[in-house]
């Protein structure tokens, strides 16, 4: 994932605080794959969280704290476009006859892309003590919240779909809106929270799947 961080003089990110953000970007995207599938009645589709970091012994047993450089975490996999057979798409048990599969499998890998960031966004917001609703955060601001590559592969979707340049500026309006309600729940957003300290907590290379719904499902 190309992440992208703007700064100013008053301001400075510290390397925890870019290694919290990346947890909550990832746990953000996890939490979408899985909860906001499970909302709308979707397949759920397998993925897991990779975790790269150089706090192993035999490198950095003199260093209690990593760097940004030091620490990265992808979800791998979770795309419903990607994964599911084109007789599942086509499947009635799953999909609404108001609805085509494959643009309720799109839409859904769209929202989920921009949950990422967003969670990242408003982590930060938190963090920060600052207000945090729709009309202070634009679909640009991702950008500045690790979400290049997510706002990418979306507009790459929306002209897979939509040939109008302002249709497609109306679909992305729209899916940053479900994005947006999806993590003002508070119940999905403790859900993100519990993964996200567990990312930071993990000893291992891989969550699993099953390790990573089980976070999110504690009550």
């Amino acid at each position: 994932m190309k992440r992208n961080y703007q700064t100013d003089t008053s301001y400075a990110i510290n390397d925890q605080d870019l290694i919290k953000q990346i947890a909550f970007h990832e746990a953000g995207h996890a939490a979408a794959i899985y909860l906001y599938n499970k909302q709308k009645h979707l397949p759920s589709v397998h993925f897991q969280i990779a975790i790269t970091s150089l706090r192993e012994k035999d490198r950095l047993s003199h260093v209690d704290t990593m760097t940004h450089n030091h620490f990265a975490a992808t979800v791998e996999g979770g795309h419903l476009i990607h994964n599911l057979p084109i007789e599942l798409l086509e499947s009635t048990h799953y999909f609404s006859s108001e609805q085509d599969g494959y643009q309720a499998a799109f839409e859904a890998d769209m929202i989920n892309l921009l949950v990422g960031p967003l969670a990242e966004a408003k982590h930060v917001a938190l963090r920060d003590n600052e207000q945090f609703n729709a009309q202070l955060v634009s679909i640009n601001a991702l950008h500045n919240y690790g979400g290049t590559s997510d706002l990418n592969k979306v507009y790459e979707y929306l002209d897979i779909f939509i040939a109008n340049r302002d249709q497609r500026s109306e679909k992305s309006a729209e899916l940053f809106d479900k994005a947006f309600q999806f993590i003002s729940s508070s119940v999905y957003w403790l859900s993100i929270q519990r993964l996200a300290d567990y990312i930071l907590n993990n000893k291992e290379t891989i969550i699993s799947y099953e390790e990573a719904i089980a976070v999110m499902d504690k009550t």
